[in-house]
């Protein structure tokens, strides 16, 4: 009997043992990001059916879980995945814990303007818009938006000039007059300064960037004909009270971000930036007797204000001051020699003021007026050529938002553009050639735009724009837009049309007109160009076996041109002639956009564009110049582990184009090469808001040909002879008929250089 007991109380013993080894544990904790709560945020123990969603207030329990170690996975749409190791054990089965999360380098679903000048999820979207955070630009770090745009995918910055390295941002092939750059929706950057303007925003104040591709003349007017780019800068009452991202380079580059937000009333919140970018360090590793880049010494200010006010009604107004003195050209070149003809250089000061903002007014309906006022001076030599001018820019915007119905959401709107500008060329001088007349032009117009809600799959929109133009009368810009998605959104199909237009001033779009010693002709009278676009979107998700998530953005696009100005470098290498094309021009292809996430952290981020834009006249089609028809860009970035480590891998790849070639007897290659400029990145993340960067761009050390300049040597033209009708005799000093010429660029000429820098940021 005593054996029996014994062998029921070994039973319940080891069984006892068994239980406690196969004990239950729970996890719980709050996910965050900015210091607030997020919701709906997954939560999952990895390789196990086991997880949570947070609620609305970031909370996440998972109960039941079995004793032992797990990789915990925390990941949501439009942010980073972040995986800890945890250990349960019988002597610690509850666990309590927290995480702060960052935003993804591309949010997929969030609240966008851009499309249709009101707020909307963008997947909800009739139009296409691309979203980039902060972190996107963070994994390439530059001194300017203008080289932060190298790896997006469609678009690309376009150096005009191998001398002072100015230049303009191509979307889809269409040159940067055709793509309108907006702050906080003001069209901010135009005109005058489509050139110099694109440098100087702070970095550290950008809270997203929206691209929108194809025309959107429909809404926002004159430029907006390739697309736009709306910078979208902080609400102050959401920046961080401090934020700080300084960096050098080996080249002796520098540059400083720095934010500070304050708040000097009860309902008053405020945002002060300030960038400053310098370098002067002359390089001349190609060996032509020219600077290879630039030098600049530049500094912006900027600060937007928020107030509160009853029923949550919008007020906000910014300003930006940018000063920049950037000089290129012979590496014997000082100030003393500005315009004068012993060694060449491109000089240029740059005196830049914004004031821009948003007001609703008080009243029960949606209405807001949006204004923006603008001065851009420069004072600038191009070797012997002086160029001076002044440009005032003023804005004015109405809108009104009104619900018709469950179905209808309207948008009704009246703007008003006023321009002054005058500058020391033959663009604001009378007939006679001897008296100034400033131009001025003023650009009233009114909008329409309804926003059909069909059913809960398909959603239409309708719009069109009038403009009345003092000096080319009236403009008329209609839109359609379509919208598809699967009842899961998992599926987006987009199709738009659009009409586009654009009123061009030479001197103040294209920087050649005014570099080298070319004489600008013009053979008639600048008409408007317009253009019709035609573009088909489809967005596919997938989620992979809950280990990753894949994105494909597809695009196919066509824009067919009428009195499109193309400037003729090829006629007379001593002449640029500017006319409307006698006939049509297109810019078509497709464009693919791949995002992967997994949940280990890595990131992919990858896109190809295959385009072709051609110009049709007299029955014959050439290619555009200094346009590829293939471009690549890619982005990857891999956190390790829980080290507070990352690696950025970025780069881009772009196909032939063709050059400007200055006479038949020109040596230099008439197509580039294959070319791509790929940069590595490894941040260290420390606590209390620390990071450490550093890496190597431009890992393969691609310059273009030391030849680009055309005779550098003769910047003047003083040993060139020319025939009876202004043609280049060829010599034995000039084989090859050429005159001095810097417009032969596709690339930047700035090398390998190692870059260090420092991010510091205070929450709250």
């Amino acid at each position: 009997m005593s054996r029996i007991v014994s062998i029921i109380f070994l039973f319940f013993l080891s069984t006892g043992q068994l239980l406690a080894q196969v004990a239950m544990g729970t996890v719980t904790g709050k996910i965050t990001t900015r210091g607030q709560a997020l919701e709906f945020a997954n939560v999952q123990l990895q390789g196990t059916a086991l997880g949570n969603v947070c609620n609305s207030e970031g909370l996440y329990k998972i109960p039941n879980i079995p004793i032992g170690s797990y990789q915990l996975i925390i990941s949501a749409i439009g942010y980073e995945t972040q995986t800890k190791s945890i250990l349960l054990s019988a002597n610690q089965a509850q666990l309590s814990l927290d995480f702060e999360v960052n935003e993804s380098i591309i949010r997929l679903d969030e609240i966008v303007v851009s499309g249709t000048m009101k707020e909307v999820s963008r997947l909800e979207s009739p139009v296409a818009v691309e979203v980039y955070s902060p972190l996107f630009f963070k994994a390439n770090p530059t001194p300017s938006i203008f080289e932060s745009l190298q790896n997006v995918n469609g678009v690309r910055p376009q150096l005009n000039c191998n001398v002072c390295n100015t230049g303009d941002i191509h979307i889809n092939g269409l040159e940067g007059p055709y793509t309108m750059i907006m702050i906080d929706g003001m069209p901010i950057v135009s005109g005058l300064s489509t050139v110099y303007g694109l440098t100087g925003i702070p970095q550290s104040l950008i809270e997203r960037m929206e691209i929108v591709k194809g025309p959107a003349s429909a809404l926002y007017g004159s430029e907006a004909v390739g697309g736009l780019i709306n910078i979208i800068t902080k609400k102050p009452v959401n920046a961080p009270l401090v934020s700080i991202d300084a960096f050098g380079t080996s080249w002796g580059e520098s540059n400083t971000d720095i934010g500070i937000k304050f708040k000097p009333g009860p309902k008053a919140h405020s945002l002060l930036g300030i960038n400053y970018f310098n370098y002067q360090n002359p390089i001349d590793n190609n060996e032509d007797g020219f600077t290879d880049i630039t030098l600049q010494n530049r500094i912006s200010i900027f600060n937007k204000w928020s107030l509160d006010r009853k029923d949550n009604r919008l007020f906000t107004i910014a300003g930006r001051y940018n000063y920049e003195d950037r000089w290129g050209g012979d590496m014997k070149w000082t100030p003393e020699y500005r315009g004068g003809d012993v060694y060449y250089g491109e000089s240029i000061f740059t005196k830049r003021w914004e004031i821009f903002g948003t007001y609703q007014l008080p009243v029960k309906e949606i209405i807001n007026f949006q204004f923006s006022f603008n001065g851009h001076n420069q004072n600038s030599y191009y070797g012997t050529t002086p160029y001076f001018a002044d440009q005032l820019i003023g804005f004015g915007q109405f809108t009104w938002r009104k619900k018709a119905g469950e179905r209808h959401d309207l948008l009704l709107g009246a703007a008003s553009r006023y321009t002054f500008y005058d500058d020391n060329t033959p663009a604001t001088s009378k007939p006679d050639g001897l008296t100034n007349a400033p131009s001025i032009t003023y650009l009233p117009g009114m909008f329409i735009q309804d926003e059909i809600m069909l059913d809960g799959q398909n959603k239409l929109l309708l719009g069109a724009r009038y403009d009345y133009n003092t000096l080319h009368g009236s403009i008329f810009s209609p839109r359609l837009n379509y919208k598809w998605n699967s009842l899961n959104k998992k599926n987006t199909v987009r199709v738009s049309v659009g009409n586009g237009y654009r009123v061009a001033n030479v001197f103040t779009e294209d920087h050649a007109a005014l570099t080298g010693a070319r004489q600008v002709i013009f053979t008639e009278a600048l008409l408007p160009e317009t253009s019709w676009n035609g573009n088909i979107n489809v967005v596919k998700n997938f989620y992979i076996a809950n280990s990753a998530y894949l994105s494909l953005d597809a695009t196919a696009f066509y824009t067919f041109f009428n009195n499109r100005i193309v400037p003729d470098y090829e006629t007379d290498p001593n002449k640029i002639i500017y006319d409307n094309l006698d006939g049509s021009a297109v810019s078509q292809g497709i464009s693919l956009n791949t995002d992967i996430s997994f949940h280990s952290g890595l990131k992919i981020l990858a896109g190809g564009t295959v385009m072709n834009v051609t110009l049709t006249e007299n029955g014959q089609t050439i290619r555009q110049l200094l346009t590829e028809r293939f471009s690549g860009v890619w982005n990857i970035g891999y956190p390790i582990g829980q080290s507070g480590f990352s690696v950025d891998y970025t780069g881009n790849l772009y196909g032939p184009m063709r050059l400007p070639l200055l006479s038949e007897l020109d040596n230099r290659a008439a197509y580039s090469p294959w070319w791509s400029v790929q940069n590595i990145q490894i941040t260290k993340r420390f606590n209390k808001g620390w990071e450490v960067y550093g890496g190597v761009k431009n890992l393969l050390n691609y310059t273009p040909p030391a030849n680009s300049i055309a005779r550098p040597f003769d910047p003047f033209d003083k040993k060139v002879l020319l025939d009876n009708n202004g043609k280049v005799i060829p010599t034995a000093d000039n084989p090859n008929a050429l005159t001095f010429d810097p417009s032969y660029v596709f690339a930047p000429n700035q090398g390998t250089r190692i870059f260090l820098g420092l991010r510091f940021m205070i929450n709250k």
